[in-house]
């Protein structure tokens, strides 16, 4: 009976250290929790919505953005905003961000990594928008941070060790007749490349929609895989 006891627990053991070399392998925490996500992004994002520790490349959208801010405040998190002078409160709160649950770092100076790296310690999603390019060192830390405390990071930009990157596409405004009205809003393709994925998943909605949220229209497609020439 000891003896089966001692082999469960070194399978225990074992079991533990392999995780931990994959955890360091793979950039990431293996039950990583999920972060509130719109719905439409969620069914486009690898495993199914943004998850603690990993990081995200986005375009240069606010709306986009912002939308990925809103849920997580709403569900009572702290998110933060770096190098964005331009973001604006109002703008913000007209997505369904809330306020109280914002902060707002609009110029960071040249050592933006470590201040995004800082607000990792207790904010659910840090957002940067960097004033220059990142080290692998300092990536390499911050990604380290990201998974010892269980923040998101999105960056708007390239980022190397990003879990996918969001791509916007074939923008249509709506709400303007003849001279008059105002723009209501707009239809977007977002697209979402990932390490997991052979091919991009892109759906079709409104961003935003008329009452300033995130709604998809129709469901989200795997793009087709471009084919090689044999030869």
């Amino acid at each position: 009976m000891r003896t089966i006891v001692r082999e469960e627990v070194q399978q225990a053991a074992d079991l533990h250290r392999l995780r931990a070399q994959l955890e360091r392998m793979q950039g990431r925490r293996l039950e990583a929790p999920l972060l509130p996500t719109p719905p439409v992004l969620a069914d486009l994002l690898p495993g199914g919505g943004l998850r603690a520790g990993a990081a995200y490349a986005l375009p240069s959208s606010s709306g986009l953005l912002l939308s990925l801010l809103a849920r997580p405040t709403r569900a009572g998190s702290w998110c933060a905003a770096v190098g964005m002078p331009d973001l604006g409160a109002e703008a913000a709160a007209g997505y369904g961000v809330v306020l109280d649950r914002l902060v707002l770092v609009p110029e960071p100076g040249p050592r933006w990594v470590a201040v995004a790296a800082t607000l990792a310690e207790v904010m659910t999603i840090v957002a940067v928008r960097p004033g220059a390019r990142a080290t692998d060192a300092e990536a390499s830390r911050l990604q380290a941070r990201l998974r010892d405390r269980g923040a998101a990071l999105l960056v708007q930009g390239g980022w190397p060790q990003a879990e996918a990157v969001l791509e916007i596409s074939d923008p249509h405004w709506s709400g303007l007749g003849q001279g008059h009205g105002y723009l209501a809003e707009r239809e977007v393709t977002v697209s979402v490349r990932s390490r997991r994925a052979a091919a991009p998943r892109r759906a079709r909605m409104l961003l935003p929609d008329p009452a300033g949220s995130l709604t998809g229209i129709g469901a989200p497609v795997a793009a087709p895989v471009p084919l090689r020439a044999v030869g």
